[in-house]
C-alpha cells in the first residue's frame, strides 16, 4: 500500500503535466515540433529539381501536402492544383485576412493597451503582457512576422471589441471578395470546426492582400524592430523561403495539429508573378520542399504568350475570308460589323511545350434573325492547345440591325415593282 501511495504521488503530477503539455501543444501555431528539420534551401533545390520535373511531368513532384495550388497573379489562371477546392483548416494563414481587415479599418499609428484575454492567448506569441502599450502598426508586424496569436486578439479587440465582432468583419470581407468556401471564427486560426478555407480561395485572398502596399511591405520584411512600452523588441519572419529562394517576397506560414504545416508564398521572376499555397504538410520540411518544387516547376515550364495578338491575327484573317458571310433574316440590311469581347489580359501563361500547338478556333452563326443590337453575342472564339482549353471570348455585333417593319416591306415591294416595270419598258423599246 505504501508503494502504491508513493507511485500515485509520482504518477498524478506527471499525468497532469502531460495533460497540460498535450493541451498546450494541440493549440500550438508556428512552433517547431520535434519531427521538423531545418531545411537547407540550396540542397533542396538540387535534390528536388529532377529532369522529369523540369520537363513538365507533374507526377514526379511527389508532394506531401494534402492540398495545394499555384496561380498566376496576372490572370488568376491555375497553373497547378491538388485538392485545391477542398475545405480545410488553414492555421495562421488566417492572419492574411486579419492583416488586411486591420489595414483597411484602422489608423495604424493608434496605441492600444493589451487586455488580459489577449495576453493570455496560447500558441505562437509576440510575448505581450496585460497592460502593455503598443501601436497597431507594431502589432501588425507581430501578427505577420512572428505569427503572434496574442497580437491577433489584441488587434481584433482594438478594431471590433471582441473576437466574435472581428470574425464578423472577416467573414464580411470574405463575402465581398466572393470567397464562398471560406469562413472565419477567429483572427489567429487556432483549430475550430467552423474555421476553414480552400487552397484556391486562400490564393485569391493573398492576391488581394498583396495589392495593398502596407501589407506587401510587412510580409516582405525579414527582420523588424517594434516597440512595446517604449522598449525595442526584435522580430524575425517565420517564412523560411523569404530571403532564401529567388523571387520570394511573402507571404505567411501556419501550423496547428488540425491543419498541419501550411505556407503561402508569393514569388516573382521576370514578368511572371505567382502565388503558391501548400496546406496540410506533415512537417515543416515537407511544406518547404513542396513549395520549392511547385515554384521551380512553374517557372521552368510556363511562360507568357501574347494571346491577344494571336486572336487579332486569326480574327482579321477570318473576316477577310468571309465577306458577305451573314444572312440577316427579317433584317433591314445584312451589313453586320463584328468584334470580340475584351480579354482581361493580353498575356496568358502557357506551358512551353504547348506553345507550338496553340490554335485559335472561330465559330459564328451565319444565319441571324433581326433585330440585332450592338454587343449581342453572335459566336465565340476558343484558344486551345494539345493539353486542352486555354481561353474563351465572345464574338460580338458592333452595330445594330433593325427588324423590318411594314413600311420596310412596302418600300421593298415598290422598289422591286418599279425595277420590274423598268425592265419591261426596256424590252419593249
Amino acid at each position: 500500500m505504501a508503494i502504491q501511495h508513493k507511485l500515485k504521488k509520482i504518477i498524478i503530477p506527471i499525468s497532469i503535466f502531460l495533460l497540460l503539455f498535450s493541451y498546450s501543444f494541440s493549440f500550438a501555431d508556428d512552433i517547431d515540433s520535434s519531427n521538423d528539420i531545418n531545411v537547407d534551401i540550396e540542397q533542396e533545390l538540387k535534390e528536388n529539381m529532377s529532369i522529369e520535373t523540369a520537363s513538365g511531368n507533374t507526377s514526379s513532384l511527389n508532394l506531401n501536402s494534402r492540398s495545394c495550388i499555384v496561380i498566376d497573379r496576372l490572370t488568376k489562371t491555375i497553373l497547378y492544383g491538388k485538392n485545391e477546392y477542398s475545405k480545410v483548416k488553414m492555421a495562421s494563414t488566417t492572419k492574411i485576412m486579419t492583416g488586411i481587415v486591420i489595414i483597411e479599418n484602422c489608423d495604424l499609428n493608434t496605441t492600444v493597451e493589451v487586455s488580459k484575454k489577449a495576453a493570455g492567448t496560447g500558441g505562437s506569441r509576440l510575448g505581450l503582457k496585460t497592460g502593455d502599450k503598443i501601436t497597431i502598426r507594431d502589432l501588425l508586424y507581430g501578427l505577420l512576422l512572428c505569427s503572434g496569436n496574442d497580437a491577433a486578439v489584441a488587434l481584433a479587440e482594438a478594431t471590433a471589441g471582441s473576437i466574435q465582432g472581428f470574425s464578423d468583419l472577416m467573414n464580411k470581407k470574405a463575402e465581398d471578395l466572393g470567397l464562398t468556401n471560406t469562413h472565419f471564427e477567429s483572427p489567429h486560426g487556432l483549430d475550430s470546426d467552423g474555421h476553414y478555407t480552400t487552397a484556391y480561395e486562400l490564393a485569391l485572398l493573398s492576391d488581394y492582400a498583396l495589392k495593398n502596399n502596407t501589407f506587401l511591405n510587412i510580409v516582405g520584411t525579414k527582420n523588424y524592430t517594434i516597440t512595446i512600452n517604449g522598449y525595442p523588441k526584435n522580430l524575425s519572419n517565420t517564412n523560411e523561403l523569404l530571403g532564401n529562394l529567388n523571387g520570394v517576397y511573402g507571404v505567411k506560414t501556419g501550423f496547428t495539429n488540425g491543419a498541419n504545416r501550411c505556407l503561402v508564398t508569393a514569388c516573382k521572376r521576370g514578368n511572371m508573378d505567382i502565388i503558391c499555397v501548400v496546406l496540410g504538410a506533415d512537417t515543416k520540411k515537407f511544406r518547404t520542399t513542396d513549395s520549392i518544387k511547385l515554384i521551380e516547376y512553374t517557372f521552368k515550364n510556363y511562360e507568357y504568350v501574347n494571346i491577344a495578338e494571336q486572336i487579332n491575327k486569326e480574327f482579321a484573317k477570318w473576316k477577310d475570308e468571309n465577306q458577305n458571310y451573314f444572312n440577316i433574316i427579317k433584317g433591314c440590311n445584312s451589313t453586320l460589323q463584328i468584334g470580340y469581347s475584351s480579354l482581361e489580359s493580353s498575356l496568358i501563361p502557357v506551358k512551353k511545350d504547348d506553345i507550338p500547338s496553340l490554335e485559335v478556333s472561330i465559330q459564328i452563326n451565319p444565319n441571324l434573325t433581326a433585330p440585332i443590337y450592338e454587343n449581342d453575342v453572335i459566336g465565340n472564339i476558343e484558344v486551345t492547345s494539345n493539353s486542352g482549353f486555354i481561353i474563351h471570348c465572345n464574338v460580338l455585333a458592333n452595330n445594330t440591325i433593325k427588324k423590318k417593319g411594314i413600311f420596310d416591306y412596302l418600300n421593298s415591294f415598290f422598289k422591286n415593282y418599279s425595277s420590274t416595270l423598268n425592265s419591261s419598258d426596256e424590252l419593249l423599246f
